[in-house]
């Protein structure tokens, strides 16, 4: 089966949309399908085109992810004509995706990996016109004629029901990840009570909450650290994560790593006493997912699907602010946590019910 896959961000980009991609295609590239990635060139030093792990890629010039959507257009009817399906995800790839399936009479499935609605509207560092845009945005990509519209947890498939898609049109599919990969790992927890942030850098994870939190937290207990692991685009909201940390003067408390390789990341994580996932909503989410693996506990938000994915040894906020999560580190660092069975998301469970949809048509 020929696959093009139209994704405003792939590898080596960090976020969980972009590791679901990076698994799957690698994954159906190893059961001898030919899968194209046609994505943006979010750096100058990436390659316009390249095949990795049997994956084609091919870059679009395009100076942010909000261009690709029209730029990216000629490249992908190109190669939508020579594909059996195309395979898109929310938000900037999925309007080129499904005008390439009108024009080229090709399948167009798509992932969404959340529905916001209502949130857009209370999310910080965002603009008041910026907002409404994505609000709208969001409404008209859900009025699309999507041939599939593919749920990465029961949450986003109860909010797309709430949204107007009919539930026949909904395939729920959980994220996967490979296990194997952590089984060299085990937890080394440090002498110094180290809270951790891991992921990319957006405007609904709730680092406006964490970093006033970290403040209070440090009142309390001098003697303890913080870890953000983040990459350092989008540039602006890089800047204004920096500019919080030193409005509440945290820069000597925090420890900054970016770009990580995989092993020195799951390191860090390793050497962390729990990892903080504060987001306004998840509609899966890798953390919590690598976090379990990792046998680290979480400081959860609760929000979304987390409420799914997260098990194990965690604590979950029953407020979205700065003072509950400041309570919720308190906890942490008196090891007070809540306990359940661990709960696993396959990989190859993952990629076996991708295939079975793709072949359904």
């Amino acid at each position: 089966m020929k696959i093009l896959f139209v994704l405003e961000h792939f590898y080596p980009y960090i976020g969980g949309a972009e590791k679901l991609f990076y698994v799957l295609t690698r994954e159906l590239a190893k059961k001898g399908h030919e899968i194209t990635v046609v994505t943006t060139r979010f750096e100058k030093d990436l390659p316009e085109g390249e095949i990795l792990d049997g994956v084609k890629i091919v870059r679009v010039n395009c100076f942010n992810r909000f261009a690709f959507t029209v730029f990216s257009l000629p490249k992908v009817i190109r190669f939508a004509r020579k594909s059996d399906l195309i395979h898109t995800t929310t938000y900037n790839a999925a309007l080129p995706a499904s005008l390439a399936g009108k024009l080229t009479g090709k399948p167009v499935f798509v992932t969404f990996h959340e529905v916001w609605g209502d949130l857009w509207k209370r999310l910080p560092f965002t603009t008041f016109l910026e907002r409404n845009l994505f609000y709208y945005f969001e409404k008209m990509l859900l009025k699309l004629p999507f041939s599939k519209f593919i749920a990465v947890s029961n949450f986003t498939k109860n909010e797309l029901i709430k949204n107007g898609i009919p539930e026949e049109k909904i395939q729920m599919i959980y994220n996967g990840i490979d296990y194997d990969l952590f089984k060299k790992y085990s937890p080394a927890p440090p002498e110094v009570f180290t809270y951790t942030y891991f992921g990319r850098l957006g405007i609904s994870k709730g680092l406006n909450l964490l970093i006033p939190a970290a403040a209070d937290f440090r009142k309390s207990f001098p003697d303890s650290k913080l870890k953000l692991i983040l990459p350092k685009y989008p540039e602006a909201l890089f800047q204004t994560i920096m500019a919080l940390v030193e409005k509440h003067g945290l820069k000597d408390y925090i420890e900054f790593h970016h770009n990580l390789p995989r092993e020195e990341l799951y390191n860090q994580l390793l050497s962390s006493s729990c990892v903080v996932i504060s987001s306004y909503s998840e509609g899966f989410c890798f953390a919590a997912t690598e976090a379990v693996a990792l046998e680290i506990p979480i400081i959860s938000s609760d929000q979304g699907a987390l409420k799914e994915t997260v098990s194990g040894k965690y604590i979950p906020l029953d407020a979205m602010t700065s003072e509950v999560l400041s309570e919720a580190l308190k906890s942490a660092y008196l090891q007070e946590w809540h306990e359940t069975p661990i709960r696993y998301f396959h990989l190859s469970e993952s990629a076996e019910a991708y295939l079975e949809l793709y072949e359904e048509g």
